[in-house]
């Protein structure tokens, strides 16, 4: 007989449909799998076969095919197990067959039949939305993922034995289940509010952020992490060792306003293909910090594998990508950040097809002035050689560092200011004037598809990023004096331009410029 079940076969972020097709007919007793299936797809036979006998079925003595269709999409993964055993068992005649058509079926078998968790719900459950079908059965584990994206029916199983009955029996199993996998607890919001398509964003959550209160003095680069998150600028920390640039960088992410539905959504779905949820994960509402260590790979920072995977700068989309000790980094490891940097978003290309990876990231890098890290501190005698200056700097090329829309000199404090009992400004006040000045990007951009400052494109610019006279002629004198080019000017107006928003004032002025380009001529010292 023969059977066929859906299920889904992830490429990136895309879920592309497969339609398991199982013939179980006479002949001598083999089990051949067709349709691309890598190899740990072809490792499922021994799995499949083992759960199906511990779960108190039989496993059919006979000749069994399995097609995965469509056969040109490499199939990986675990994820193929329950669909493969289910419809060796619709087959058999075990399984209900007219319960299967619309039910995306997926989840990696034990030995002995239980269901374990598998990688990429949200975006398979969204697919499975946007085909219409009637809804998932998946791991129980894997039900809260699910349960965000609503209009999809979800069917949480533990083993192979509760999907059988599930299939056959669907009003008795949901009546077996003492409770549902619950959604996500949201809130209304008047910027954001509920749509017919998702709920409404979730409330901020309640764990602590290391606060900005805790930093000492510093006030330059405190200003520079206010402008950069109010904007979604990148920012470099250019100081001594001890100077707090790590322990500032640490404490953007609680100065950041906090994650809308829609961002929230795309933050989940990269988290959930890259198997960093975990069993009973559900939305992600705080935005992503990412601190990768200097002897990171390329692939690792950006994405990539066989079945490509997302990297770091996606792992960070909507967030943070710390860099610290940003000079340890391989050169070529850095020279990767230029793309997505500049796009917000990864291509990795395969022969077969494209993955693209969003990567809308801040990011924050921290440096040390020289090799020996003394370089301009009075207290201690820097003893490198102005070669060995020159060559240290050099490892952050030209066209890297005129993507750091900021840069900031973060001297070593006075042992008086270390020891003074005053706090800082907390981080609570400066995230309410971040959150006032983005409500005046989303105000003015209206409809544009952009989040912030950083992301006008050149278009947008006379018109959202207009200058008065005066602070036209300072800037037209800095790009001549600065020697800037054509992106350092772009990029000291979009940074004027959120000055101005954190001043409220709408249109930029030559004070904007001037504070703007201070910035810049740490970059071009």
């Amino acid at each position: 007989m023969l059977a066929s079940l859906r299920t889904v076969a992830l490429f990136g972020l895309d879920a592309c449909p497969v339609h398991v097709e199982v013939d179980v007919s006479f002949g001598f007793p083999s089990f051949t799998m067709v349709g691309l299936p890598d190899a740990s797809v072809r490792e499922s036979r021994d799995r499949v076969k083992s759960a199906i006998r511990n779960s108190g079925f039989d496993f059919p003595p006979h000749r069994i095919i399995v097609n995965l269709a469509p056969a040109d999409v490499r199939k990986a993964g675990a994820s193929f197990d329950l669909p493969i055993a289910l419809g060796i068992l619709a087959a058999s005649g075990v399984v209900e067959r007219r319960h299967i058509a619309d039910l995306i079926l997926l989840g990696e078998l034990s030995l002995d039949g239980s269901i374990q968790a598998t990688r990429g719900v949200l975006p398979i459950a969204v697919a499975a939305r946007r085909d219409r079908l009637a809804g998932l059965l998946l791991p129980a584990s894997n039900a809260a993922e699910a349960a965000i994206v609503e209009g999809v029916d979800v069917v949480p199983v533990s083993s192979l034995v509760e999907a059988v009955r599930a299939l056959n029996d669907p009003a008795a199993f949901r009546a077996s289940l003492s409770t549902r996998p619950a959604r996500p607890a949201v809130t209304a919001s008047p910027a954001h509010p509920a749509s017919p398509a998702f709920p409404a964003p979730p409330a901020p959550p309640a764990r602590a952020l290391p606060d900005l209160a805790d930093v000492r003095g510093q006030l330059l680069a405190r200003r520079a992490l206010e402008v950069a998150a109010a904007g979604g600028h990148n920012v470099l920390l250019v100081g001594p060792p001890g100077a707090g640039k790590t322990m500032m960088a640490r404490r953007m992410a609680g100065i950041l306003p906090p994650l809308t539905f829609e961002e929230a959504l795309e933050v989940t779905a990269v988290h959930s293909v890259a198997g960093l949820l975990g069993p009973g994960g559900t939305l992600l509402v705080e935005r992503p910090f990412r601190a990768p260590h200097h002897t990171i790979s390329n692939a690792a920072l950006v994405g990539g594998g066989s079945q490509p995977r997302p990297g770091e700068v996606s792992l960070a989309h909507h967030g943070v990508l710390f860099l610290d000790e940003m000079l340890e980094f391989s050169r070529h490891v850095l020279e990767v950040l230029r793309q997505p940097l500049e796009e917000g978003y990864v291509a990795i290309a395969r022969a077969a097809r494209t993955a693209i990876f969003p990567a809308r990231f801040m990011l924050v890098g921290a440096m040390n002035p020289c090799p020996c890290g003394f370089a301009g501190d009075s207290m201690r005698e820097c003893r490198c050689t102005p070669q060995h200056v020159a060559r240290y700097r050099s490892r952050l090329s030209g066209p890297l560092r005129d993507r750091l829309d900021l840069t900031v000199d973060v001297p070593a404090l006075p042992p008086e200011a270390l020891g003074s009992g005053s706090d800082g400004e907390a981080s609570a006040c400066v995230r309410a004037r971040v959150v006032a000045a983005r409500e005046r990007q989303r105000m003015r951009y209206g409809d544009d598809p952009l989040l912030t400052n950083a992301a006008l494109t050149p278009s947008l610019m006379s018109k959202h990023c207009a200058l008065d006279g005066r602070g036209a002629r300072v800037l037209v004198a800095a790009v001549r004096q600065m020697s800037l080019s054509a992106r350092a000017y772009d990029r000291v107006r979009k940074v004027a331009r959120t000055i101005a928003d954190l001043a409220g004032d709408e249109r930029v002025a030559a004070d904007h410029i001037a504070e703007a380009l201070q910035f810049r001529m740490s970059a071009d010292g």
